[in-house]
C-alpha cells in the first residue's frame, strides 16, 4: 500500500476521504483498518444515557452533514449512523475489526520491504509508504493508583465502562475526576443513589459566558505547544474549564457538585484522607481521561525525553512517513477534520518526491505535480430520524 490509515473514528474518516479525493483507490493504494467490531469509533461505546442533545460541539466529518438528529436517542446511535452512512457513500471500504500490533521499519535488504513501514496485524502485513495513525484514546483509560486500592471491598470502574445510572440505584458512590465526564455522571447518578461524594486533583475552574473561536484557538494552541515539545498531550476540555449551564448550576445549588479534595488512601470501605476524615462508599468510579493509544508504535522509537511524540503539524517529527491524527490539538471533532486533510496534503508530496527518483531512471514521463482527483459524490446533509436511521440526501 502508498498509505494505511489505523483507526475509523472522526480523523481515520477525515484522512481517508481526503485519500479518496486525492485519487487514491481504497484496497489497491489505500486501506484503513479499524479495531471497533463496527462503524462508529469511540462513539459506539458510549454509555447510553449520553444522548446525542448532551453531546458537545460534534462537527461534521467533511463532505457530508449531519442533521435533523433526535436529541433524545443515545449518541452512539446516531454518531455511529453517520458514520456508518459516510463510509458507504464514499466507498472508504473499512477493515474490520482488524487489531494492529505493532508498527515497525522494513527491512532494506528486502526490494519489497526496503524504506517502507510494517503494520503488523491480525489480517496480515501491510508494506506502506507512510502511515496515518488515527487511533485516538478509548482504548487507553487512565486508572490512578493509590495506596490500599486492591483492599476496597466495593465495586471500582472506570468511564470507559461506565454502564449509566440505573446500576448505582441505592449505591454511595464516589466519583474521581474534574472534567466533563465526571459531572455528568455525578448529576446522573444523584438522582438514584443513596449518596454520591465528588473528588478532584484541582479546584473545578467553571467558565461563564460563550466559548468562541478565539477562546478555542487559545486552548488548542496551549495543548499544542505541549506536542511541540515532546510531552504527552492533554486534552483540549483541561485547558478550556467546565461550562456553566442551567444543568450545571442547578446540580451546584442542590450540593451535588461540592467537591471534596484528593484523598490519600482507599481502604477496604471507602476513602480516607490524613487529617482524619474518612468516607465510606460502595462504588468508586473513576473519571480520570485517557491516554493516547499508541503502544504499537513503539517499535519505531517516536517519543521523546519527555514522554510524548514530538509532531510538527501531524507528521512526526523523527520520522515523516508517520502522521498523527486527532492526537493533542487535533483531538476535538473539528480538529480531527482538519489534521486529516493535513496529513494527506503532506504525505502526497512525499509520495510524489520518493516517486520522481524511480521515473528519472527508468526514463518515464514525470508525474503530474498534483493527482486526478476522484470526483467524490457531493452530499448536503444526513437525517437521521427513528424510522431510518440515516438517510442521505445527494
Amino acid at each position: 500500500m502508498d498509505v494505511v490509515v489505523i483507526g475509523a473514528g472522526q480523523a481515520g474518516l477525515s484522512a481517508a476521504f481526503h485519500l479518496r479525493r486525492a485519487g487514491l483507490e481504497p484496497d489497491r493504494d489505500f486501506v484503513v483498518l479499524d479495531h471497533a467490531p463496527r462503524p462508529g469509533g469511540a462513539w459506539q461505546f458510549r454509555w447510553p444515557s449520553l444522548t446525542y442533545g448532551k453531546v458537545h460541539g460534534m462537527h461534521a466529518l467533511p463532505g457530508m452533514e449531519l442533521t435533523g438528529a433526535d436529541p433524545a436517542r443515545p449518541s452512539s446511535e446516531v454518531i455511529g449512523g453517520y458514520f456508518d452512512a459516510y463510509e458507504q457513500t464514499f466507498g472508504l471500504r473499512i477493515h474490520r475489526p482488524v487489531d494492529v500490533t505493532a508498527v515497525r521499519e522494513g527491512d532494506s535488504g528486502r526490494a519489497d520491504e526496503a524504506g517502507r513501514l510494517l503494520v503488523e496485524s491480525s489480517e496480515g502485513t501491510y508494506a506502506t509508504r507512510a502511515l496515518i495513525n488515527a487511533t485516538g484514546t478509548w482504548d487507553r483509560p487512565f486508572w490512578p493508583r493509590y495506596p490500599g486500592q486492591e483492599t476496597f471491598r466495593g465495586r471500582q470502574l472506570h468511564t470507559a465502562g461506565y454502564p449509566g445510572p440505573a446500576e448505582f440505584t441505592g449505591k454511595r458512590v464516589l466519583v474521581v475526576g474534574g472534567g466533563a465526564s465526571g459531572t455528568q455522571h455525578l448529576m446522573e447518578i444523584a438522582d438514584v443513589a443513596a449518596d454520591t461524594f465528588w473528588v478532584t486533583r484541582r479546584e473545578p475552574v467553571w467558565r461563564e459566558g460563550p466559548f468562541g473561536e478565539m477562546e478555542g484557538r487559545a486552548a488548542v494552541a496551549l495543548v499544542e505547544e505541549r506536542v511541540r515539545r515532546g510531552l504527552p498531550p492533554k486534552s483540549v476540555v483541561s485547558v478550556t474549564g467546565l461550562p456553566l449551564n442551567d444543568a450545571i448550576r442547578a446540580a451546584r445549588a442542590r450540593g451535588i457538585l461540592d467537591r471534596l479534595p484528593m484523598f490519600d488512601r482507599i481502604t477496604p470501605t471507602g476513602v480516607a484522607w490524613d487529617d482524619g476524615r474518612t468516607v465510606d462508599v460502595d462504588v468508586i468510579l473513576w473519571a480520570t481521561g485517557f491516554r493516547a493509544a499508541i503502544d504499537h508504535l513503539t517499535p519505531l522509537r517516536l517519543r521523546e525525553p519527555g514522554g510524548g511524540i514530538r509532531v510538527e503539524g501531524t507528521r512526526a517529527a523523527r520520522d515523516e512517513r508517520v502522521h498523527l491524527v486527532g492526537y493533542g490539538p487535533s483531538a476535538s471533532t473539528i480538529g480531527a477534520n482538519r489534521a486529516g486533510r493535513a496529513a494527506v496534503s503532506d504525505i502526497r508530496r512525499l509520495l510524489r518526491r520518493e516517486a520522481a527518483p524511480a521515473e528519472a531512471t527508468t526514463g518515464t514521463t514525470p508525474a503530474p505535480a498534483e493527482a486526478t482527483p476522484v470526483a467524490a459524490p457531493k452530499v448536503t446533509r444526513t437525517a437521521v430520524t427513528e424510522a431510518a436511521p440515516v438517510a442521505v440526501t445527494v
